[in-house]
């Protein structure tokens, strides 16, 4: 009867019923690669059931996500311009990335850093500021503050195209020349939006109005899981004030949602560059003031029809997102013990 409950061993497989197979007397064992794509098709076969249910959500993602990145890494070693058949050139597109193109070493780099390191952690942060300080509200009050910060973000495009266009316009009609003005603190409409001193700036400020979105959300609900017991006892244990209870209480309890956020927060600051073509309505930002990496890949794609280079493009933007979220996940994964 204890046979019956063996699990695997190294010299055989296991059958259903959990009976470890042994090879007979004078049988070579088979390869160990070859073992463990039998033990990995038996294990699918018994969970058959469970990977009915999870078929339609890995067919979906191997066709969005799997799919393309494959595709995205194939052609990034070619020369393709959509209509032709692709040309293998090896590694040629990567080394003109970083030798010979003066855009995208000049600007677009140096804009996507500027961009990320101010959006993406202010936007962080402003996202746990505004979740903690709500969750201090009373229960009544909770849903109208959260809807008034989630708003945004839901109506993005369509703010951009009325709300900022009209408030950045470059005549005098528009809000904030119009305001200036008014108080004489300008003698002449300024060109916010074609203006490249400015056009960073702006699209700075307007992204991290807009960055209020599911990892504001995922804050807020982590901040209504913590245990409140945890605040009692670290204050007999020496915590003193509401900033220490955030450091050594919330955070830590929370580091899930912590994590999820990070990960958003990255996403939606990696995607963002279309906001610098939806506010000045052109493809190349003045001055490649806002060319940020997703501009680049646009400017290939769709502009010039390299799509080899912009598909080099976008797999050097895909490490670049890898790195950073293997930093998120050092920083908050939970560790055993917690």
């Amino acid at each position: 009867m204890k046979q019956l409950n063996t699990e695997l061993t190294a010299e055989g497989g296991a059958v259903p019923g959990g009976i470890a197979m042994r090879p007979a007397p004078g049988e070579p064992a088979a390869p160990r690669a070859l073992r463990r794509l039998r033990q990995f098709f038996r294990e699918c076969w018994r969970d058959r059931m469970s990977y009915l249910f999870l078929a339609p959500f890995m067919l979906a993602f191997s066709c969005f996500i799997l799919i393309p990145v494959f595709m995205a890494a194939l052609l990034s070693v070619t020369s393709f311009n959509g209509f032709a058949f692709p040309k293998f050139i090896g590694v040629n597109n990567f080394i003109a990335l970083l030798t010979q193109d003066i855009i995208f070493m000049k600007y677009t780099l140096p804009n996507t850093f500027k961009f990320a390191i101010i959006v993406g952690p202010g936007g962080y942060i402003l996202s746990f500021i505004f979740a903690w300080l709500i969750h201090q509200l009373p229960k009544g009050l909770r849903d109208y503050f959260t809807l008034a910060l989630y708003a945004p973000s839901m109506a993005g495009g369509v703010a951009l195209s009325v709300i900022w266009i009209a408030a950045f316009s470059g005549d005098r009609v528009g809000y904030l020349n119009n305001i200036l003005l008014k108080f004489g603190m300008i003698e002449s409409p300024q060109l916010w939006l074609q203006d490249p001193k400015y056009l960073m700036t702006i699209m700075i400020v307007v992204t991290l109005w807009s960055s209020m979105g599911v990892g504001f959300l995922a804050m807020l609900g982590g901040l209504q899981t913590v245990n409140t017991e945890l605040y009692e006892a670290g204050r007999i244990d020496g915590i003193k004030n509401r900033l220490q209870e955030v450091y050594y209480i919330t955070v830590p309890s929370m580091k899930p949602q912590m994590l999820f956020s990070a990960v958003m927060a990255i996403v939606g600051t990696l995607k963002a560059g279309s906001i610098s073509t939806q506010l000045t309505g052109l493809q190349i930002t003045p001055g490649y003031s806002g060319h940020l990496m997703t501009n680049h890949i646009d400017d290939y794609a769709f502009l010039r029809y390299e799509w080899g280079y912009a598909s080099a493009v976008s797999v050097v933007l895909l490490l670049i997102s890898f790195l950073i979220m293997r930093f998120c996940y050092r920083l908050f994964a939970v560790k055993e013990g917690e």
